[in-house]
């Protein structure tokens, strides 16, 4: 499952434009990794990573809302 690295690297790289509409689309597939990090983390039963991506999804949320 190496769509969920894929993912948060293209999200990183779009959250860093300037652009607040590709930050946007950033910010979406932050959450988007976020979702496939939990489904790996419940399939391995990494709980501590679930916990985690739950805390970054919560700030990627926070993220969607501020971009200007």
């Amino acid at each position: 499952m190496r769509h969920r690295r894929t993912v948060t690297v293209a999200a990183a790289y779009l959250v860093a434009s300037r652009a607040a509409p590709k930050r946007a689309v950033g910010f979406w597939c932050f959450l988007s990794g976020n979702a496939l990090w939990v489904l790996w983390g419940f399939h391995d039963h990494a709980w501590a990573l679930v916990g985690l991506q739950f805390c970054l999804a919560a700030l990627n949320i926070r993220g969607v809302y501020k971009n200007e």
